[in-house]
């Protein structure tokens, strides 16, 4: 008898992704591996770690070469390294027993990482409970990480932004092709729903890519799965979990969506919201990479030859193409991305469309953007 649907489920996204990394590592090898290299990576793992960043005493990590540039084929390792992001709740457990089973029948090596914030008590014991579990799963080097949390941008955000810091560290130090993420189409509906509420665009309608980061680097290969799926994988399989209080904590934007908004949604359209968000996110996405394509394009056009951007051309490009190259053309001179909103645009774009001598617009990161001589200047002050 075959595995419990959720496990098999769980198994199946997980095995995509890595024949997409394997694919992709070979490629750059221009050869696949031999078929005996396959079972002897599979069949003899090398003993777990455990290492915590910024902690004295702690053993030192091997320098493996970056798979972007640099080191000769013969040095490189005959298998990629495809690390799991866990924080020991039920998404990021059910996807590392799924690495761990499919990377020894594939010959990829499979680690973890976890990190700890430190905003709770006890989280550097519950970071290192996760690394135990991860290590027993024969996922090699397994790792807890340590991270300051700043304020900026809010708890969430600036959570967001020291964790990703700390898996891009990771992923580096150790040569990872991939870094897997637990995201399923539960935090995709609430991450278009969020996206809704700032009135963001399409981009953030699209909520999150199954592909992100440097080259690719972030997977989330449980973006077409519920989180019930991922939960009752860990259920049938025994393996523990831990629920994050933070997740139902109602300071928090995301828990009161998740406990109250999208509940309050389904009893009011019925069941099927969740998916229905997911495959508007995917639709935004297509919609979205279409139209950055074109701005990319239509930019090339509308500059002269010192490159300036001429108002006349950008103001015959459809809305939606003027306003990417002009966000592109901000964030380009010095603007943050994430502190770049709808409002800055508009009225920059107004210089295009609604002319009448208007005074320099300014915008994040002292970039300032004034008409001059039927010209569009931006550069920072």
């Amino acid at each position: 008898m075959g595995p419990h649907p959720a496990v098999a489920a769980i198994r199946l996204a997980v095995r995509r992704v890595l024949h997409d990394v394997l694919t992709e590592f070979h490629r750059h090898d221009g050869h696949a591996p031999a078929p005996e290299l396959r079972r002897t990576t599979a069949s003899a793992p090398a003993a777990p770690r455990y290492a915590e960043a910024g902690t004295a005493g702690s053993p030192a990590l091997p320098d493996r070469p970056a798979l972007s540039g640099g080191p000769a084929l013969s040095d490189r390792p005959a298998a990629p390294l495809v690390l799991v992001a866990c924080s020991g709740g039920a998404d990021s457990m059910a996807l590392a027993s799924a690495l761990a089973f499919e990377a020894r029948k594939l010959g990829v090596r499979a680690g973890g990482i976890t990190v700890d914030h430190n905003l709770q008590p006890g989280s550097g014991l519950r970071a290192a409970e996760v690394v135990t579990r991860l290590a027993a799963m024969d996922l090699d080097p397994v790792e807890a990480v340590a991270v300051h949390v700043g304020r900026e941008g809010g708890p969430e955000a600036a959570a967001r932004d020291a964790r990703y810091a700390a898996l891009d560290a990771a992923a580096e130090r150790h040569g990872a092709a991939a870094v897997l993420l637990g995201h399923t189409r539960d935090d995709q509906a609430e991450t278009v729903l969020l996206g809704l509420a700032r009135g963001s665009g399409i981009r953030s309608l699209s909520g999150m890519a199954a592909a992100s980061g440097p080259a690719g680097r972030y997977r989330r290969p449980f973006l077409q799965l519920d989180r019930q799926t991922a939960r009752k994988a860990c259920l049938v399989q025994s393996i523990p979990v831990w629920d994050d209080p933070h997740n139902i904590d109602p300071a928090y934007t995301r828990s009161r969506l998740r406990h109250e908004g999208l509940p309050a949604l389904e009893k009011a359209l019925g069941k099927g919201v969740v998916e229905a968000l997911a495959r508007t996110a995917q639709l935004s996405r297509d919609d979205a990479d279409a139209l950055d394509t074109w701005a990319a394009e239509a930019e090339r056009s509308v500059r002269d030859e010192t490159g300036q951007l001429e108002c006349a051309k950008l103001y015959v490009l459809p809305p939606a193409v003027r306003r990417r190259v002009l966000r592109r053309a901000v964030i380009e001179a010095g603007a943050p991305a994430g502190s770049l909103f709808a409002r800055h645009l508009e009225e920059v774009d107004r210089l295009i469309t609604g002319w009448r001598g208007q005074r320099a617009i300014n915008l994040p990161g002292r970039v300032e953007a004034r008409r001059q001589g039927g010209r569009l200047v931006i550069r920072q002050s």
